[in-house]
């Protein structure tokens, strides 16, 4: 099955760095860019922050339809800076990684935004093949989305071409959410503005009085408003930086009215469906994946609503419970829904295809004002400035229309379960928004007959460790293993990093042989190593007992190692780390010490994130989900769940007693929309035991077991639910070999799980591994 990870684009959460929320997204490398597409799917350049030029005006209308009045010299002034978007701000994208990157012309200089609109419909069209796996359920509709807002010009480093993601739901009054009744969805083949029937016809009888008053036949058009532009995007997401100051920026300095601004879905949706004849505003990505902008973390005061509440946190619908992260992931399942997978193409074919304009757009009563039209605007043949300067305003404030990429029908997405022609139909697993077989198949879990009957797992490739195993790679083919003090760097695996040796010095060695490619001695200079982490193929971090996190840049000549340079040394700790963890997508780096502490780490910036609250002893053991950038850290019998902004979600002291402390962990990677989290962690005693958040309503917002490192400051707010630790499973390698347990079982020394998520591996301290199958 392709996955996000698979495709040069994914969506990755937000995450917020000291002094204040601070989002980021995955920034695509410059290959993926090329081939159009990866999470969030953006034609940057890494590491690279476009300026954009805000225009200053007042924000008018009513808190579902904001949309700025420009003033008389609002129009962009080169040169004159605006706040870049989220992607730049550090760190969590994702909310938690880094988005930060440049579109190639994400400014809007003196009618560059439309110069690029006409340059960028020169692009080809919807490539076949994403269109298939999008077909074929091999990607989400969430990928599919993001693939055409970039394919389509859409870029997270402009605010006034910012992606666009449809209202899905029309619900938002039921204490239950029933995502199998089609009462519960919005009308996804008409646009915002024909939702009701009355609506519809009102725009309708707009878009006709233009013939009447014998006006310019040009601007004949059914909305003179957009359903995406800068004041929609900063204040959806008003309540992280830099959006807070984004919006001010287009106020003209201030807040507006509480009354006005997004503080309540429901009022938002009533508005742009139903109430408000100047609102047809559709949504961001970010209210399908990044639960933190709902939320007044950082205390800003917007002012009172007339009814003398203060506003803060956004409403949610009641069947979200007051819980941003649970609104997120059922708002999430809903995009991934067999009613919004059946219907998507309606909407496609609005915002990206062939209702987007001509007589098929009059006929959907879909159209905009002319200036929406990037390519319909030929500003050099425009010779007064007044009148141009007053096109470059009404873009700059009110946005454009996206690069149409089809002038045909946008084919439907294969139903469920239903194969496509000559195709075996996939497995229910294999489909997005199906349940991985792992997660639910906890019980069915047994012994592999291999496992039993050799006491190895099969072939470990070309080499068997040679003491405890330290890290197991699952392959498509086989499964790669070595003995403690070694990795494996990706992305072949077929090279290893070793350290542990006396004269302090590490090494770069062939995976199946003795062979030692390098030597380097100058990792001596910074004390014993203790451990290493490889998130790239050029990057090597390693820490010891010098208490010094140090990322290694491995330099490379046709193919062979050259040496290892020193990017960044990197302090915080005051003992010795023991232990390390890295997610590219998130661009996180996680460093746990025998003081207690655990640090986030900037992979990219290579700079401070976070420090998690001290827990109660050394840290063992570390792990990060690249799918939810869920954190965990274990600390003797101590288990503790983090997301990846360092706010707690769950902790448990798993036992008692010496032999129940943790030795290694390991996540369970799930769907992105699952709020659930499925943890694996082995002991010094030998036992595997397998964890599972479920969600806990509490009577009082806060109300937790204050000696619990969840009771500590940095929890979402205003939740009534919270976040428990269930164990579901217990596997005994003992049990499993001789039918009972055994006194003095090898520790548990590494997890990992097959690609399929169907086998369980487990290292032990001889050197053996075993698999756990959820096939039967």
């Amino acid at each position: 099955m392709v996955t996000g990870g698979d495709l040069p684009w994914s969506p990755q959460p937000r995450r917020e760095g000291q002094g204040g929320r601070r989002s980021r997204f995955r920034t695509p490398s410059p290959a993926a860019v090329s081939q159009r597409p990866r999470c969030i799917l953006e034609p940057f350049l890494k590491g690279k922050t476009t300026e954009a030029v805000p225009v200053s005006g007042t924000l008018t209308g009513t808190s579902s339809s904001p949309h700025a009045t420009p003033h008389a010299d609002s129009s962009p002034t080169p040169g004159k800076a605006r706040p870049a978007s989220c992607q730049c701000v550090d760190p969590r994208l994702q909310p938690h990684s880094a988005l930060v990157a440049a579109s190639e012309s994400a400014a809007v200089r003196d009618g560059g935004a439309l110069r690029q609109s006409r340059r960028t419909r020169r692009s080809p069209g919807i490539d076949r093949t994403v269109l298939q796996k999008w077909q074929k359920r091999d990607i989400s509709n969430f990928e599919y989305l993001m693939y055409l807002n970039t394919l389509a010009g859409r870029t997270y480093n402009d605010y006034m071409q910012y992606p666009v993601f449809p209202w899905v739901l029309a619900d938002y009054t039921s204490q239950t959410l029933n995502l199998t009744s089609p009462r519960t969805f919005r009308d996804l083949s008409k646009p915002m503005g024909a939702q009701t029937k009355e609506r519809k016809l009102k725009f309708i009888q707009r878009f006709r009085e233009v013939e009447k008053t014998e006006g310019d036949m040009t601007v004949q058009c059914h909305y003179c408003t957009h359903y995406s532009s800068a004041i929609i995007v900063a204040s959806y997401l008003v309540r992280m930086p830099p959006f807070t100051q984004a919006f001010c920026s287009l106020q003209g300095g201030s807040f507006d009215v509480a009354d006005r601004m997004f503080h309540s879905v429901k009022n938002a949706w009533e508005s742009a469906s139903r109430e408000n004849m100047s609102d047809v505003r559709e949504l961001t990505p970010e209210f399908f994946y990044l639960p933190e902008f709902l939320t007044n973390c950082n205390a800003v005061e917007f002012g009172c609503m007339q009814d003398g509440t203060a506003l803060g946190d956004v409403q949610l619908p009641p069947w979200a419970d007051g819980d941003p992260g649970k609104f997120i992931s059922l708002h999430r399942q809903a995009l991934e829904s067999d009613f919004v997978s059946a219907n998507l193409h309606h909407w496609i074919d609005l915002i990206f295809g062939y209702k987007q304009q001509g007589s098929a757009a009059v006929e959907a009563v879909n159209t905009f004002h002319p200036y929406f039209y990037g390519d319909k605007m030929d500003l050099s043949s425009i010779g007064d400035p007044l009148i141009r300067n007053t096109v470059l305003g009404f873009v700059s404030n009110f946005g454009q229309v996206p690069k149409q990429l089809l002038t045909k029908p946008h084919p439907a997405r294969t139903p469920a379960g239903k194969p496509s022609p000559g195709k075996d139909a996939p497995t229910p697993a294999s489909l997005p928004g199906r349940p991985q077989p792992f997660l639910h198949s906890l019980q069915a879990l047994r012994p592999s007959q291999v496992t039993v009957r050799d006491m190895y797992l099969f072939s470990l490739g070309s080499e068997s460790p040679k003491g405890a195993i330290g890290h197991i790679v699952p392959t498509e083919k086989t499964i790669l293993a070595v003995e403690r003090n070694k990795v494996l760097l990706p992305p072949h695996w077929n090279w290893t990093f070793s350290w542990g040796f006396n004269d302090l010095s590490c090494c770069l060695g062939s995976y199946g042989s003795d062979k030692v490619l390098m030597t380097f001695e100058n990792l001596a200079a910074w004390g014993r190593c203790l451990c290493a982490v490889c998130p790239s193929p050029g990057t090597i971090v390693t820490s010891g007992a010098s208490t010094v996190v140090c990322v290694w840049e491995l330099s490379m000549a046709k193919g062979r190692p050259r040496g290892l340079h020193l990017k960044q040394a990197l302090y915080g700790h005051t003992q010795a780390v023991t232990c390390l963890a890295a997610s590219v997508p998130f661009s996180i780096l996680v460093s746990g010490s025998q003081d207690g502490t655990c640090i986030l780490w900037d992979l990219d910036q290579l700079t401070h994130v976070a420090r998690l609250p001290a827990h109660p002893e050394g840290i063992s053991a570390t792990a990060i989900s690249d799918i939810s950038g869920t954190i965990v850290s274990c600390a003797g019998a101590h288990l503790s769940l983090w997301n990846v902004n360092g706010q707690p979600l769950a902790s448990i002291t798993t036992a008692g007693g010496p032999d129940s402390a943790i030795t290694c962990c390991c996540i369970v990677e799930g769907l992105v929309w699952d709020a659930s989290h499925v943890v694996i962690t082995g002991s010094r005693g030998g036992m595997v035991q397998i964890w599972k958040t479920e969600d806990m309503k509490i009577s009082a917002p806060g109300q937790v077991t204050p000696d619990e490192p969840s009771a500590q400051p940095g929890s979402l707010r205003g939740r009534r639910w919270e976040k428990n630790l269930a164990l579901c499973r217990e596997l005994d390698v003992s049990v499993a070999l001789t039918g009972k347990p055994s006194k003095a079982s090898p520790a548990v020394t590494a997890l990992a799980m097959s690609r399929n998520q169907t086998k369980l591996l487990v290292g032990d301290e001889k050197g053996r591994m075993f698999c756990w199958s959820a096939e039967g």
